[in-house]
C-alpha cells in the first residue's frame, strides 16, 4: 500500500503539532493561539502543500439529504 502522505508532510505536520504544544502556533488571519491538536495537523498538512509536498486534496464536506 503507498503511503498517504509524503515524509516532507509528515515533518511539516510534527513542526505544527510542536508549536502548538509550545504555545506559539497561531491561526490564519485572526492570528489567535490553536488549541487544538486536530486543527495543528490540518495547518501543517496545509503548508506542506503550499510547499509542494505529496497531499491528498482537502476533503469537502457533504450535507445530509
Amino acid at each position: 500500500m503507498a503511503r498517504k502522505y509524503s515524509k516532507k508532510a509528515s515533518e511539516q505536520v510534527k513542526k505544527a503539532v510542536r508549536k502548538q504544544k509550545k504555545g506559539t502556533l497561531k491561526s490564519g488571519k485572526s492570528g489567535k493561539k490553536v488549541t487544538s491538536r486536530k486543527q495543528a495537523v490540518a495547518i501543517g498538512l496545509s503548508e506542506a502543500r503550499k510547499k509542494g509536498a505529496k497531499v491528498p486534496k482537502k476533503q469537502s464536506s457533504k450535507k445530509k439529504e
